[in-house]
């Protein structure tokens, strides 16, 4: 037993240095001299209409183009920058089925998360001097927010979808930047915050930190908070209640969501309905993930 300590630390420490490297940059946009505030508007209202449908993949994608094509006029709209971050990340999450593709789409929400970051001057001087991602994210503002949050997610699961050295790698990045959501804005998107720290601390590897009590308050608090957002209680199935072998929850929680309606949440029925198709992937599979 004591060996396993010894070696432990030293895996980490080699098992971080292999991991892959996201390549994305955080690129300063400069103002584009031809931008027109009537031909931005148009172009942010077709990209709105076709987001509404994202649910498809071919009205997704669409809609990610459009916000691309707003950008390519208006390099500093912030809101086309949550919607890239926020789409690509949902793609691979949510729509897509191969885990190339998936993998893909996370890199690009990751890739976009920097540029949108990039418009807060203060974090990419912090980088730029050397500071690191993870604490430069200390000049993060509100406004911040949603491009962050989306990132440190696809950033989450596209790590997770390299190796165990790439999770190793940007954990304690991504670990900072929900305290920075924590303490910004702690009820983003239902309780976001708490709902990650949960998986996190899953999710980890018992050497590195794992915490499973951690784990299970943070899952709690965000279905206490939003009890009708159904990936609260995906997560904390498929995270916590497999880790724990506790059966009962993991159904519970499950058959929760399959039963749910999901329009309860109107603005968010096409992640609701994604949520419920894990569920049911779940609840099929559930002899794979439970010992007799």
């Amino acid at each position: 037993m004591q060996r396993l300590w010894i070696l432990a630390p030293a895996l980490a420490l080699t098992l971080t240095a292999c991991g892959k490297k996201q390549t994305g940059t955080y690129e300063v946009a400069e103002a584009a001299e031809a931008a027109q505030g009537s031909n931005v508007e148009l172009l942010v209202a077709g990209a709105d209409a076709l987001w509404e449908k994202r649910g498809e993949e071919a009205s997704l994608k669409q809609s990610l183009a459009g916000y691309e094509g707003v950008l390519a006029v208006d390099p500093t709209n912030r809101h086309a920058y949550n919607r890239l971050v926020r789409g690509y990340y949902f793609l691979g999450d949510g729509v897509l089925t191969d885990p190339d593709a998936k993998s893909a789409a996370w890199d690009t929400s990751v890739t976009w998360g920097k540029k949108c970051l990039a418009l807060n001057s203060d974090f990419v001087v912090r980088v730029e001097a050397g500071e690191g991602e993870g604490p430069a994210g200390a000049a993060f503002t509100k406004d911040d927010v949603p491009c962050m949050y989306w990132m440190a997610s696809a950033l989450g699961k596209w790590a997770r979808a390299e190796s165990l050295a790439t999770i190793l790698q940007y954990k304690d990045q991504i670990y900072m930047w929900m305290g920075y959501l924590d303490t910004l804005d702690n009820e983003f998107f239902y309780t976001a915050s708490s709902r990650y720290l949960g998986a996190y601390w899953a999710a980890l590897p018992s050497f590195a930190g794992q915490d499973l009590d951690k784990s299970e308050e943070f899952f709690k608090a965000a279905i206490e908070a939003n009890p009708d957002h159904f990936g609260n209680r995906v997560l904390y199935a498929d995270y916590w209640a497999k880790k724990t072998q506790n059966k009962a929850i993991f159904t519970e929680q499950l058959t929760y969501v399959v039963n749910g309606d999901v329009n309860v949440i109107p603005s968010l029925v096409p992640e609701q309905a994604a949520e419920q198709a894990k569920a049911q992937f779940l609840l099929d599979n559930i002899d794979e993930y439970f010992a007799e």
